[in-house]
């Protein structure tokens, strides 16, 4: 779409006067209240905002010691899938944490093995994100705002168009949370009372982990000119792009992108504002990119492109590459961007063809923006804007939705893929939630607890995004079985493969024993001429020593390792079945020496037969070919003479 840029009210400076420029903005914002107001009067569509919560357990004093319920911070970076535990303190002076770190009057870095400081701020007076910076700068580890007055939890959200704020809300780090008024009055008078505070903060289960696929949302604009929270908004989109894409193609995750719009309400549908920022007679608005009416693009632009972005995700989709979304958003942005004038449908559609998407199922996807009639896409999106469900209505501006959660906190890569993580089931998480910067492999350090074996470098430790857990391997097949603490097993067929079954072998001269047997499942067995437990150890039994083997009169006995060795003396022969010695020269001996004579004698007699007769009849079916052959030239025996009458007749 061409925009044209009006111009009025210029300066000789050839800007808009400062007084010309406010004036413009007021009549921005008295229209938008209007709208919210109306809407607000008139329907649902605000009806709804869900406190996303995490856990606190005060861990002492034992009066109050039990959970609490703390509405997470919508900055920093909540430990989502973690816990954190701490000391809570509160400051003596700068106790509303408004004031310079300095004015605290001391330092809260936690020393060397000491538990992190949490620091107990009062709620007033200046921006919940400016407590935070504040106390972080001065080394606390989170932040707990207690509420000045009796009401249900609400959201700390960061300050809006505040230039100030926006220096230092993307460095906030630590967590920080929001508890009610009677808790923190209990905090109070227990550190009054010179007693310790301990207190547990909880993230594992503030996000739902029902299996091994997380669905998320993200609520987003193609406004480029909203100031620090546009500008967030795509650096998040550029910087998360590649995880994003690498996620869904391995098809750990659902992403759905989503766009806020509004609708004019009916009596406005004819003004030239509503007209200016809105598309199907008033279905469909978004304020003024600028906060000015009479210049640069308007709210529709914008709205036509949201609607762009959401074709381009749907018809990606059906190419089954709901992936490209992200390139055309980071692309649109990086060519198209308002300040150069080229936010409109001719640059898209140069970013739409290099993406090889079908520019003309986009435009009939987007349908007729003048048509007083709905638009599916759009309709779509504003109702799933309210809240259903444990999920809020979305009001801010970015939302990012995981498992039907609202996510709180920084926009940031790690920090958004930390939550994503802390929405998979336990031991289902991809790779990538497990590499070092989102988590701690807890299976480093003495293996977590579990079971190994050293010697064949096999573990029942699982790292996991939460921790660890416990449980016997699958190896090349082989399942192991027992409590993954203590023990695992290799059992069934091919056990003996993997670590020898855990049983016990050792090779020596050459040989090896084993005693992992291949006929059975489980357990372990010391082969032949050795004795133990089969796992441990399995030592050689001395045959001769014990005088098992070789108890002939007239035999010599030595010992090998698995098995031994029996001599007789000259002219006799050891027969080890029998562990007995006999005489080559004996009459049992010349007998048996007979015997085999005789029997070879007979055996050759047989073959000297067999051949016989094999000649024969060899002879026999040579001589029938011979004559048969010979038949076809000349008259044989028993044969009548041929007349040559056939032979004349031929001539």
């Amino acid at each position: 779409m061409s925009t044209r840029f009006k111009k009025s009210n210029l300066h000789a400076t050839g800007q808009p006067t400062r007084d010309s420029r406010m004036e413009r903005r007021k009549e921005v914002f008295l229209f938008w209240g209007v709208v919210m107001i109306f809407c607000w009067l008139a329907t649902p569509c605000m009806s709804k905002f869900n406190v996303e919560k995490n856990s606190l357990r005060v861990i002492s004093p034992e009066d109050l010691k039990r959970n609490y319920d703390s509405a997470i911070g919508n900055f920093g970076v909540p430990q989502y899938g973690g816990a954190m535990l701490g000391t809570v303190i509160y400051p003596q002076k700068n106790r509303n944490g408004c004031e310079s770190p300095d004015a605290f009057g001391t330092s809260y870095e936690s020393r060397p093995g000491a538990l992190p400081s949490f620091l107990l701020l009062d709620r007033g007076d200046c921006y919940f994100a400016l407590k935070v910076w504040n106390a972080q700068n001065a080394g606390a580890a989170a932040v707990l705002v207690t509420d000045d007055k009796v009401e249900p939890l609400i959201t700390m959200d960061s300050p809006a168009e505040d230039s100030t704020a926006a220096e230092y809300l993307e460095k906030i780090t630590i967590p920080s949370a929001l508890i009610e008024k009677s808790l923190g009055d209990s905090l109070k008078k227990a550190l009054s009372n010179r007693e310790m505070v301990t207190i547990n903060l909880d993230w594992r289960e503030s996000l739902p982990h029902p299996d091994d696929r997380v669905e998320y949302e993200f609520w987003t604009n193609s406004n480029d000119e909203c100031g620090p929270k546009c500008e967030g908004q795509i650096d998040f989109v550029k910087n998360f792009k590649g995880v994003a894409q690498t996620l869904e193609k391995g098809g750990y995750t659902l992403f759905t992108p989503h766009y806020i719009t509004w609708y004019c309400p009916e009596a406005f549908v004819l003004s030239k504002q509503c007209k200016s920022q809105c598309i199907n007679h008033g279905r469909y608005c978004a304020p003024d990119p600028e906060h000015d009416f009479s210049q640069g693009y308007d709210g529709k632009d914008v709205v036509i492109e949201n609607l762009r972005q959401l074709c381009v995700f749907e018809v990606a989709t059906e190419n089954r590459k709901p992936w490209v979304w992200w390139d055309y958003v980071t692309d649109f942005h990086i060519r198209c961007p308002m300040k150069e004038n080229k936010y409109n449908k001719e640059c898209a559609e140069k970013v739409i063809n290099s993406l090889g998407l079908d520019s003309k199922k986009i435009d009939e996807c987007m349908g007729d923006s003048e048509a007083n009639a709905e638009n599916g896409v759009l309709k779509s999106e504003q109702d799933v804007q309210v809240g259903h469900g444990s999920q809020g209505d979305v009001t801010i501006l970015p939302t990012l939705v995981i498992n039907n959660i609202q996510y709180r906190g920084k926009l940031d890569k790690n920090a958004v893929m930390k939550a994503i993580c802390a929405g998979f089931e336990e031991t289902t998480e991809p790779a990538a939630c497990l590499s070092e910067g989102i988590q701690t492999n807890e299976c480093v350090e003495n293996n977590g607890g579990c079971w190994q074996d050293t010697k064949a470098n096999i573990t029942a430790c699982k790292d996991t995004f939460r921790g660890r857990v416990c449980e016997c391997p699958i190896v090349d097949g082989v399942k192991f079985q027992g409590d993954g603490y203590s023990y695992c097993e290799a059992s069934g067929i091919g056990r003996c493969k993997i670590g020898n079954g855990g049983c016990w072998q050792e090779t020596k001269d050459n040989k090896t024993y084993s005693a992992c047997l291949l006929s059975q499942s489980k357990g372990c067995q010391c082969p032949p001429a050795f004795r133990g437990d089969g796992v441990n150890k399995c030592e050689d039994i001395d045959e001769c020593k014990e005088k098992l083997v070789c108890q002939c009169p007239d035999c010599s006995c030595k010992d090998t390792w698995g098995s031994y060795e029996c001599n007789c003396e000259v002219g006799h022969l050891y027969i080890r079945e029998h562990d007995t010695c006999i005489s080559l020269l004996s009459a049992p001996s010349k007998f048996g020496w007979t015997a085999v004579l005789v029997i070879l004698l007979a055996l050759a007699a047989a073959s000297v037969g067999a051949y016989a007769v094999y000649k024969y009849r060899l002879r026999s079916y040579m001589d029938s070919e011979i004559r048969a052959i010979m038949a076809q030239y000349m008259p044989l025996d028993g044969q009548g003479d041929f007349p040559n009458q056939l032979r004349d007749d031929a001539l």
